[in-house]
């Protein structure tokens, strides 16, 4: 009987160690970790293949320098490469396998991500149920991003998604690097513009789910913000509207920017309607300008600051005397996205320049300094 107990005993003890060797095991080859909608999610600690799912998702992949993990991607990657600077630099991603549509509400495919086994699916724009459904339906950790509102540059949710998919792809520094990169971008913008006079501006032309005219207009538009421009609707409590025209006729501003995005539109309504553009302050003087898309598949951070310093450049010449727009748009890209690709974006959109649709057509050759 003693025997017998003693026994058992050791296969108790032998059981009990069995389970902590166990649990230890498991809890060295993975990690817990909380995502932007506070999710905790077990990924593993060493992520080699992933995909990138959802408006923005992949730009975050490629700013941290992981596109040779990434094992497939939307269609819509592969069938809309332009506009996207992240896109643009890395054409070898359009020839992975398809995870599904893609596009501002579509879902990936399930049975794709299942064949393609990735370690982790990074999401956005989706909400805890749908993210939680695609986890227990593949069984692969997912882990949703977020952009936030982009206020400003300095964005607390895009920097919260970089830090925790850089920890996640042990890219810790890169996403430290890119963090300190448009810090930096925002503060040398701020200090440009500091107790400057400002004239009045307005942005027209904004991409909101689409391509849109002059009325599409941005209330806290982020390039006029750190520069400290008189957005003349900026009172507006809305982060993105339409406005009525003859709101922008009251305004009447000494300039006025239009995103290249929503230019085709524009110049169609201006052969419709020239005398109310030309009624226009700005339109008489000559200060239209364009600027380059930044809202694609969500916020291009990259465009959205190289937007800036032309726009600076335009409205503080002396302060911004040193800048190429150009050049730096194409400093920025190269880092973000690893590739200058502003000529391929400006060849596709207009480029940065003075706009004229007295004729129905955009002359880029004249000066940029009013």
């Amino acid at each position: 009987m003693k025997r017998f107990l003693a026994l058992f005993v050791g296969l108790l003890l032998i059981t009990s160690l069995s389970g902590c060797i166990q649990t230890k095991t498991n809890t060295s080859n993975s990690v817990k970790i909380v995502d932007t909608l506070g999710r905790e999610v077990e990924v593993p600690a060493n992520v080699e293949k992933i995909v990138a799912t959802g408006p923005g998702a992949l730009r975050i992949i490629v700013y941290l320098n992981a596109t040779d993990r990434v094992v497939g991607v939307e269609d819509f990657e592969k069938k809309y490469p332009y506009g996207r600077p992240y896109a643009m630099a890395h054409p070898e991603l359009r020839n992975l396998p398809s995870i599904g549509p893609g596009g501002p509400g579509k879902l990936p495919n399930l049975e794709a991500l299942i064949n393609l086994k990735p370690d982790v699916i990074f999401m956005t724009y989706v909400d805890t149920k749908t993210a939680d459904d695609i986890q227990e339906k593949t069984g692969i950790p997912v882990v949703v991003l977020s952009y936030g509102t982009l206020e400003t540059f300095e964005d607390a949710s895009l920097f919260k998604s970089l830090e925790l998919a850089g920890k996640i792809l042990g890219k810790e520094k890169r996403a430290n690097e890119v963090i300190s990169f448009i810090k930096s971008i925002q503060n040398d913008l701020e200090k440009r513009a500091e107790n400057a006079e400002s004239p009045t501006a307005y942005i027209g032309g904004i991409g909101y789910k689409g391509a849109h005219g002059i009325e599409s207009t941005k209330p806290t538009y982020p390039a006029f913000k750190v520069l400290n421009v008189r957005n003349v609707a900026g009172s507006i409590n809305q982060s993105h509207v339409f406005i009525d025209k003859e709101k922008l006729l009251e305004w009447n501003p000494e300039f006025i920017f239009l995103d290249e995005g929503g230019l085709k539109l524009i110049q169609e309504d201006y052969s419709k309607s020239p005398d109310f553009y030309n009624s226009l302050k700005a339109f008489k003087e000559g200060n239209i300008y364009g600027v380059l898309p930044y809202n694609f598949y969500s916020t291009n951070i990259g465009t959205a600051v190289a937007d800036a310093y032309f726009i600076g450049k335009v409205l503080y010449p002396k302060r911004f005397e040193d800048v190429d727009p150009k050049k730096k748009a194409d400093e920025i890209y190269n880092f973000l996205v690893g590739k200058p690709v502003y000529k391929e974006i400006a060849h596709q959109f207009g480029g940065f320049g003075r706009i004229n649709l007295e004729n129905g057509t955009v002359n880029y050759s004249l000066p940029i300094s009013p």
